[in-house]
């Protein structure tokens, strides 16, 4: 998935930009979303817009950390 429609996907599932959502609520299988996630939490100058937490939820191995959220900055539109 490009970033541009990740980040709008995010945008829609959030109601807007540094909002808490829920990696399931991506409706990506386990799989895709481990490995999506982790390759923009690699590239930092991406990844610095991302900000990855663990609270209720499935959690999901980014980059070999266990997190359940992400929120995502609204100056990744600079990057888009």
């Amino acid at each position: 998935m490009l970033l541009t429609d990740l980040v709008a996907k995010y945008v829609e599932l959030g109601g807007g930009y540094g909002r808490p959502v829920a990696l399931a609520a991506f409706g990506f299988d386990r799989r895709e979303t481990e490995r999506l996630f982790s390759l923009y939490d690699e590239d930092y100058n991406i990844s610095r817009y991302f900000h990855f937490s663990r609270g209720e939820g499935e959690a999901y191995a980014i980059n070999g950390f266990d997190h359940t959220h992400v929120a995502i900055d609204a100056a990744i539109a600079s990057a888009l």
